[in-house]
């Protein structure tokens, strides 16, 4: 591997090189993403971007590949069915790396994880869990959990696995369960629960989510279709706040189980909450990535744990180059 300093010098000259000649990577070159679950409305921006030819304006005949719980997308993006994929979070892709994967993180469209945890409505701060069982998925283990319980005091005694069954919640008023902020509190709501929904990220919880992240093979032979395929995104998720319904349109032909309901309902909580807008984005532009902000994630994953300093340099986990000229002001 490259040196950091000469590898993101090439990276930044790379992209730098490629922002002022976006129209001419090569006609429509095939690119694929591939998202990190069923097509929803957290994935609304990459199908707008397609549905409204943002893309092809851009010289990309782009796939946006669904993902799904028991699809393994970096392995897939490492066998080569994928030239970037959607991380849940900036900190998932570096654990990534630390295993041994050459991933970095070039872009981030939500500025705030949506991870949440959601709890009968006698719970009223998260400190009021403390207790009570609350149902996380095995993914957990190497994320928001281990910040939880430093946090918190929680213990792994009072964990159960949570299958993406709202059902063993809405029957125990003593259990609390994981979940995405635009989803489960929806479907529970439907299922006539009164709930308190705590966000991790409004008490510090450092994560980026949904990254646009790439094997380092293809930053450094792909720039050009690297920073086209950013570019377009970011103008897809500020057309698909806009007006939606193309790339919905897309969503639900891809997961037929999509409702508008529920499209609604999402696309309506990413605009309260500024995923896509707030925080650096609004003056710094859709999909912008930090040093601060990467550097808070790798201290995170240091402190907790959960990686080794030792295996991966944070200079390597990540690259502004393909963001900080982008400037897709909200």
């Amino acid at each position: 591997m490259m040196k950091t300093a000469s590898r993101l010098s090439q990276l930044g000259a790379a992209a730098l090189l490629a922002l002022g000649a976006l129209g001419t990577a090569q006609a429509q070159e095939k690119f694929t993403y591939m998202t990190n679950w069923y097509a929803q409305a957290e994935h609304g921006g990459f199908y707008q971007a397609v549905a409204t030819g943002l893309y092809k304006k851009y010289g990309l005949d782009a796939t946006i590949k669904m993902g799904g719980p028991q699809v393994n997308i970096v392995q897939m993006m490492a066998a080569g069915q994928a030239d970037c994929v959607m991380g849940s979070s900036d900190l998932q892709m570096i654990q990534m790396r630390e295993g041994g994967v050459p991933v970095t993180n070039v872009a981030a469209v939500f500025q705030k994880d949506l991870q949440v945890l959601i709890a009968h409505d006698d719970v009223k701060k998260f400190e009021d869990l403390k207790g009570k069982t609350i149902l996380i998925g095995s993914s957990a283990q190497r994320g928001y959990w281990p910040w939880l319980k430093a946090k918190y005091g929680f213990s792994d005694s009072q964990t159960r696995p949570y299958t993406f069954n709202i059902q063993p919640f809405v029957a125990d008023k003593n259990t609390a369960q994981q979940g995405y902020l635009t989803s489960e509190p929806f479907a529970i709501a439907k299922a006539g629960v009164k709930t308190t929904t705590l966000m991790f990220s409004d008490q510090g919880y450092p994560a980026y989510a949904t990254t646009v992240s790439c094997m380092d093979k293809t930053l450094k032979a792909r720039s050009a279709a690297v920073t086209a395929f950013v570019k377009a995104s970011m103008e897809g998720w500020k057309s698909y706040l806009a007006d939606p319904a193309p790339g919905n349109a897309l969503i639900k032909k891809d997961n037929p189980n999509m409702t508008d309901e529920q499209l609604a309902y999402s696309v309506a909580k990413l605009k309260e909450l500024g995923m896509v807008t707030g925080g650096d984005a609004a003056s710094m532009g859709i999909g912008v990535l930090t040093d601060a902000r990467a550097k808070a994630s790798y201290d995170f994953l240091v402190e907790t744990k959960l990686i080794d300093p030792a295996k991966v340099k944070l200079a390597d986990t990540y690259t502004t180059s393909f963001v900080k000229d982008l400037k897709v002001l909200p």
